[in-house]
Formats: structure tokens, sequence, C-alpha cells
């Protein structure tokens, strides 16, 4: 890559970035101006929770793009995204537990192990964490590119939990919920495709040798 090519990137990051960060300093906005409607704690709840789904769509779009484009640049932008879908993931938990729950452990732990939505949803929460704590050089370097590789595919059972959490959540109207499925749905399908498409000139080039 030339250093123009890097340096546009670079300011590409640094754009994603900025648009990233918009749906935070819209609800602090909303809530320095008691602007949550009349259910607040809900209001925070379903918009911290859905841009949680939303960044794990987006990283999860990185790979297909990077497939359908040819562009390897593509893949600088997902460790960014994957720690904001961790930072909007933290902040539904804070919410939930600060706010709705007023951060009563005895309380959240209670909620946790008796509401499978919510056992579900801090679950993937957990499972976040490692993947935000290796997201540097650093850990891969140490962890080597397997393992690390290894590792950061427990976003795809992230995701598919997310959106089961979501199911569970809303019970009776699941358009929504319905919508990031399919959107799932396709993005593993590309993957499947790309698998494929991998195996199948891996088995000519053994079949012709």
């Amino acid at each position: 890559m030339t250093i123009s090519a890097r340096a546009a990137w670079g300011w590409a990051k640094a754009v994603v970035f900025a648009i990233s960060l918009l749906p935070f300093l819209w609800i602090a906005w909303r809530t320095a101006t008691n602007d949550l409607g009349a259910n607040p704690v809900e209001t925070l709840n379903r918009f911290t929770g859905d841009w949680t789904l939303r960044f794990l769509m987006i990283v999860l779009t990185v790979t297909p793009l990077r497939l359908i484009t040819g562009r390897p640049e593509w893949l600088r932008l997902r460790r960014m995204l994957g720690l904001f879908a961790f930072f909007y993931a933290s902040a539904h938990f804070l919410t939930w537990s600060l706010v709705d729950q007023q951060f009563v452990w005895s309380s959240i732990l209670a909620d946790i192990a008796k509401r499978p939505f919510i056992t579900l949803g801090f679950s993937c929460l957990v499972l976040l964490v490692p993947l935000a704590v290796t997201s540097n050089a650093w850990s891969i370097r140490r962890l080597g590119g397997k393992r690390w590789r290894l590792l950061h595919r427990l976003v795809y059972a992230i995701a598919i939990g997310g959106v089961v959490h979501y199911f569970w959540l809303v019970k009776s109207d699941i358009r929504e919920p319905l919508l990031y499925a399919t959107i799932l749905g396709l993005l593993y399908a590309v993957r499947l495709w790309a698998w494929w498409q991998r195996r199948r000139v891996l088995l000519m080039a053994v079949a012709q040798a």
C-alpha cells in the first residue's frame, strides 16, 4: 500500500470513529435534556441494545466487503468497530444494572439467574470481554495469528446470541429481531459461499495433481 493510500485509510478510520460515536453523543444529549420519553429506562435500554446489535452486524459486514471488493484494507476498520460493539454492549449492561437495578448486585444476579433473555445477554457481554481485551497487535503476537483468529470467531456465536436475546425480549412483535436475523443469515451465507469456493478450488487442485 502506498503512503497516500495509507493516509486515506487513516482518514477513513477517523471518520468512521466519529460516526460511530454519534449515537452515544445523541443519547447523552437526550438524557441531559430530559428527552427520553415516558419510560427513560426502557428508551436507554433499547437504544444501547439496538446499537450493540448494529455494530455486531457492521463488524460481520467487513469480511463480505473485503471478499466482494477485493480490498483487504477494509480489515483495518474491523478492530475499531468491534470495540464500539463492546462499548455499546457495556453501556447496555450499565443502563440496566445501574439505572434499572440501582446497582444492587443481589437483584442483578437474581435476574441473570432466573430470566433466560438476561442470562443470554449477559453471557454475550462476558464473551465480548476477551475479544475487546485482545483487539491489539500485542495480543496477536502473543497468542499467534491462528489462536487469535480462533478466539475472535466467538463473534459469530455472540451475534447469534444477541439476536436470540432480542427475540426473547420482545416476545410478540418480532419484526426488528427478524430483520437482524435475516441480515445475519445473509452475512453468514456470504462466508459459507466463500468457504465453499476456496474448498472447490482446493479439491480441483488436488484432483489435477
